[in-house]
């Protein structure tokens, strides 16, 4: 199958002269760092972002259940320059 890619002229340019020490092709080399690329990312597993959700369960502490947003965000920064 043919394609077009753009690749940066200084890798093309160190790829050229491997296939050329190698005595290979291009294409060949390029499908080779392809194999590689994509065997060694089908072997790790998919990455899963932990789940660090606090769930308190009683909401907001007395002192703020009826403080507004800027409240809020005051005592949040309070001492941090915010």
């Amino acid at each position: 199958m043919k394609t077009t890619i753009e690749i940066a002229d200084p890798i093309l340019a160190e790829a050229r002269e491997v296939a050329a020490r190698e005595r290979t092709t291009l294409r060949a080399l390029v499908e080779e760092g392809l194999r590689a690329v994509v065997a060694a990312r089908s072997e790790r597993p998919a990455f899963v972002l932990e789940d660090a959700a606090f769930r308190g369960g009683q909401g907001l502490q007395p002192e703020f259940e009826a403080a507004g947003w800027d409240e809020l965000r005051a005592a949040a920064y309070e001492g941090r320059g915010g």
